[in-house]
């Protein structure tokens, strides 16, 4: 394991605890080696491999587009276990370059670590629940690494399933799932009497068991539909419209189900359900139109009225840990914020980006924390460290506090509002989500 690795591998934790709040694991490998090919989808860019590397055991090495190796960056990601793997439109003989990442490939496998490859190769632009199709690099891979080495040691290829309920929201939730394992040496006869025809079928089925580990909502019409859905049922996993008392795992099932029903859908079946998907679109963009939140209206519908009784207690009770957020983090936030957003075009990497350079900077400017604490307040180290771990936290308390207090602004504005009809056609549009939706 590489210096930083380790290092990425102890303080990403915390970073990405703060910015995903409820993260879980399905059927997470267990140990350090493995030998083994994970194939993970690609739907949060830079996020992906900081959260599928954080909270999985296994030490991995990535497989990373080759156009972000730079003269500067490229110490960086290969002290953080990166591999470039080149594509036609990198402008390079990328047969050649390609053999040289695979005989890297081909090193770490035989001493028992792992790779991670993203197998759709890229990520939209818009966080989608779908699978793009999945490229055969991966089980390519794991075959010229058994005849590297004679077919003397097993060789094993798994999916992995990201499951975000929006990968750019902080305080929102992830949950990473791994399928069980296919031993590659199994193929061994069948490759060798037609290794294209095995390529393709492994590369199926690994795509078969991606989809399996995430929500996948096959046609793109019906997304937003299956969005829709998740916040007005508040079961599902959308990041703003969720009932957290239901476990992460239950919201992450039921977010599958429904897109799995979805999809055995016949067209005939689909055309019964456009009447519902345009009235849900047509409520939706009324409340963006009015400005009003959509759990506003959920919180008339279920109590009647409205009440800022408990953003009123965070707002107290966050209050003197906000200032000490704000003190210490509001400015390294902001330069990183202005410097993301006009460094990168895309908006899909602004998350993960923003993460790693504010953990970094905020890291680094907030050093002297700890000597002022020692000569000041405290004539300890140990607590000017311990102070110095915290100022994390005060920064949570801070964007906290900050969201509690929009929330309470709004929910008094919108007590000023009528919404008897609104909430009469939400409770309208719940009764024919029940009726003609099973799974729902």
């Amino acid at each position: 394991m590489r210096p930083l690795y380790a290092i990425l591998f102890v303080t990403l934790k915390y970073a990405l605890r703060i910015f995903y709040p409820r993260i879980k694991t399905v059927n997470s490998p267990k140990g350090f080696f493995g030998n083994t090919i994970y194939v993970s989808n690609h739907c949060a860019s830079f996020m992906d491999p900081l959260v599928v590397a954080s909270y999985n055991q296994p030490i991995l090495f990535f497989m990373t587009r080759s156009d972000v190796f730079t003269p500067i960056s490229r110490p960086v990601l290969w002290a953080a276990h990166s591999l470039p793997i080149y594509r036609q439109h990198d402008g390079v003989n990328t047969k050649n370059e390609n053999e040289k990442a695979f005989a890297t490939c081909i090193k770490i496998l035989k001493s028992g670590r792992n790779l991670l490859v993203f197998g759709e190769g890229f990520t939209d632009d818009i966080f989608i629940r779908r699978l793009k199709p999945v490229k055969k690099g991966a089980v390519r891979i794991g075959f010229i690494t058994l005849e590297a080495l004679n077919w003397e040691k097993k060789i094993y290829i798994a999916a992995v399933g990201c499951n975000y309920s929006d990968p750019n929201e902080m305080r929102s939730d992830v949950l990473v799932s791994t399928s069980d394992k296919i031993c590659l040496n199994d193929y061994k006869e069948q490759f060798q009497a037609n290794p294209n025809k095995v390529i393709n079928e492994l590369t199926k089925r690994i795509e078969s068991l991606m989809q399996d580990q995430i929500t996948h909502v096959e046609d793109k019409n019906w997304l937003n539909f299956h969005e829709n859905i998740m916040k007005l049922t508040r079961k599902g996993m959308n990041a703003k419209h969720s009932d957290t008392n239901i476990s992460l795992i239950e919201r992450w099932k039921y977010s599958k189900q429904l897109a799995t029903w979805l999809n055995n859908q016949k067209e005939e079946q689909l055309e019964n359900l456009q009447g519902l998907k345009d009235e849900m679109e047509r409520y939706f963009s009324l409340l963006r139109k009015l400005k009003v939140n959509e759990n506003c209206v959920h919180e008339l519908s279920v109590n009647g009225k409205l009440n800022r009784a408990k953003e009123l207690a965070y707002l107290f009770i966050l209050f003197p840990f906000a200032i000490l957020g704000f003190l210490h983090c509001s400015i390294p936030y902001f330069i990183v914020k202005r410097f993301v957003e006009k460094t990168f075009k895309r908006r899909v990497f602004w998350a993960s980006v923003k993460l790693i350079l504010g953990m970094i900077f905020m890291g680094l400017i907030n050093i002297p924390v700890i000597f002022l604490v020692h000569y000041f307040f405290f004539p300890s180290y140990w607590l000017g460290f311990l102070y110095y771990g915290l100022i994390g936290v005060f920064g949570l308390a801070a964007y906290m506090w900050w969201i509690n207090f929009v929330r309470f602004k709004e929910k008094g504005m919108i007590e000023k509002m009528n919404l008897s009809k609104i909430v009469s056609k939400r409770n309208e549009l719940l009764e024919k989500i029940y009726s003609l939706i099973p799974v729902a």
